[in-house]
C-alpha cells in the first residue's frame, strides 16, 4: 500500500539523574563529594533509506521514543548516554511541526536529521561545590528530551513525470519503459497511487514517475490527481500525454488545455516546467486523423506520436528525453529549510489564576532540572532565582506577599518580599 501522508510522536530521551554521593574509604574520614553527571538521553534521528519508496510502515507504528541516559554514580561515575533512535525514511521527506515549521527535508540517501534531541544529564553533586559548600547535597536531575507530533510528507524524486487525463496510456508507458509493473486497465482511475519506474535502455538510468490522472477541477480537490502532484515537483522533465482514440468522446485538444489549466492552478512553478507533448495510442484504428488534427491546433508546439502498445516512438521519446535531461542537469533540489528556534533570553512574571504568578523565560530549563522535594535542591534553585534578580522582578511587578509562584512545574512561595521554597506553617 502506498503511503505519502502520517502524522506520528516522537520523544527523544530524558537524561540521567545526577548522583549526590560522598566518598566513603577506609581512613578517609569526611570523604567530599563524589556524586557523577547522568547521561546524556538518545535522540530521535532520521535517515533516508534508498530502498523505501512509502510512508506505509508508519501506519501501525506512530510512536517512537529513544532511550533515557542513565542515572550518574558513585566515585564520580558518569552516567551511561541514551541510545539514539534511528528511523529509517524514503528519500523525499518532508518532516513538519504541527504548526508547519520545517524540522528536516530529507532527500539524499544515508542522509541524517535529528528530529527530537535528548535531554541533558543532570550534574551530579561534586559541580556545587564552593568556599562556603564544602559538602552539598544537591544534584539536578536529567532534562526531558524534546517530544511532540511530526507531519511526515513524501514527496518522491524522479528525474521525469507524466501527467494526462486518467487512461491516457501513462501506466502503460512506464511499463514498457522501464520494470515498474502498474496496473493496466481499459477504464479511467485504474491508476490509484504513485508508480516509480527505472528507465536504464538509454544511456545513463533516469527514474521517470506516473501519477494518477487529472480530471477537471482536480486542484480543488476534484479526482485524485491533485493528491499525487506534488510528487512531481521535484521532476526535470513533464511528459504531457494526451490520448488519440477516436471513440473516448472527448477533444484532445480541450484535454490538453484542461491539463495546462490543472497544472498552473496547483503550482505555476510546476507549469513551468519543461514538457513535451506525446500523442499516444496511434496504434488504435482511427487514431491518425485524430492526431493530426491536434498537431495541426498546437502548431508551432511539437507533438511526439507513439504507441506503448507497439513500442511504435517509443525509443525516439525516450533517447529524446536523454538528451534533454542530459543539457538541463539535475539542479540541487529545492529544499525548505528547517525553521531555528532562537533560544529564549531573559524571563518574564506573568498572572497564573488567583493568588499565583508564573515566571517564564530561561529560567524553566533550570527548573525541569531541579529535584523537587529535595529541601537542598529547592533552596539552591531559590539561590539561582535570586541571582537572575527573579526577586527584584517581582517587587517591581508589586506582587503581593503570601502569593505562589509557579516556575515549570515547581511551586515557590513569595513571603516578606522574597522567595522561599518552605511552605507557611499552619499555627
Amino acid at each position: 500500500m502506498f503511503v505519502d501522508e502520517v502524522t506520528i510522536y516522537v520523544e527523544a530521551g530524558r537524561g540521567g539523574n545526577g548522583s549526590m554521593a560522598f566518598r566513603r574509604e577506609k581512613y578517609v574520614p569526611n570523604g567530599g563529594p563524589a556524586g557523577g553527571d547522568g547521561g546524556r538521553g538518545g535522540d530521535v534521528i532520521f535517515q533516508v533509506d534508498p530502498g523505501l519508496n512509502t510512508l506505509m510502515d508508519f501506519r501501525h507504528n506512530r510512536r517512537f521514543r529513544a532511550q533515557d541516559g542513565e542515572p550518574g554514580g558513585n566515585n564520580r561515575r558518569h552516567g551511561k548516554d541514551g541510545e539514539d533512535l534511528v528511523v529509517k525514511v524514503p528519500p523525499g521527506t518532508l518532516v513538519t511541526r504541527e504548526n508547519g515549521e520545517v524540522v528536516a527535508d530529507l532527500i539524499y540517501p544515508g542522509e541524517t536529521a535529528i528530529i527530537a534531541q535528548g535531554g541533558r544529564g543532570g550534574k551530579g553533586n561534586t559541580h556545587f561545590v564552593s568556599s562556603t559548600h564544602r559538602a552539598p547535597k544537591v544534584a539536578e536531575r536529567g532534562e526531558p528530551g524534546e517530544a511532540f507530533d511530526v507531519r511526515l510528507e513524501l514527496n518522491l524524486l524522479a528525474d521525469v513525470g507524466l501527467v494526462g487525463f486518467p487512461n491516457a496510456g501513462k501506466s502503460t508507458l512506464i511499463s514498457v519503459v522501464s520494470a515498474a509493473r502498474p496496473k493496466i486497465a481499459d477504464y479511467p482511475f485504474t491508476t490509484l497511487v504513485p508508480n516509480l519506474g527505472v528507465v536504464a535502455d538509454y544511456g545513463d538510468p533516469f527514474v521517470i514517475a506516473d501519477v494518477p490522472g487529472l480530471i477537471e477541477g482536480a486542484h480543488t480537490g476534484l479526482g485524485l490527481g491533485d493528491t499525487f502532484l506534488r510528487h512531481l515537483k521535484r521532476t526535470r522533465i513533464l511528459l504531457h500525454l494526451v490520448d488519440m482514440s477516436p471513440d473516448t468522446g472527448r477533444d484532445p485538444v480541450d484535454d490538453y488545455h484542461i491539463i495546462l489549466n490543472e497544472l498552473a492552478s496547483f503550482s505555476p512553478e510546476l507549469a513551468g516546467k519543461l514538457m513535451l507533448v506525446v500523442a499516444t495510442k496511434l496504434d488504435v484504428s482511427g487514431s491518425e486523423a485524430v492526431y493530426e488534427r491536434f498537431r495541426q491546433s498546437l502548431q508551432p508546439e511539437p507533438v511526439i506520436p507513439i504507441s506503448a502498445v507497439t513500442k511504435e516512438g517509443v525509443a525516439d521519446l525516450m533517447w529524446r528525453v536523454r538528451r534533454l535531461l542530459d543539457v538541463h542537469p539535475a539542479l540541487e533540489p529545492v529544499r525548505r529549510e528547517p525553521v531555528l528556534q532562537t533560544p529564549m533570553r531573559g524571563f518574564r512574571v506573568i498572572p497564573e489564576g488567583k493568588d499565583a504568578v508564573r515566571i517564564v523565560g530561561d529560567v524553566e530549563q533550570r527548573a525541569r532540572m531541579t529535584l523537587w522535594g529535595h529541601a537542598n535542591a529547592e533552596d539552591y534553585f531559590v539561590e539561582y532565582l535570586r541571582r537572575r534578580g527573579v526577586v527584584e522582578a517581582l517587587r517591581r511587578a508589586k506582587v503581593p506577599n503570601n502569593t505562589s509562584v509557579w516556575v515549570g512545574e515547581g511551586l515557590l512561595f513569595f513571603r516578606n518580599d522574597d522567595l522561599t521554597a518552605e511552605e507557611e506553617d499552619e499555627a
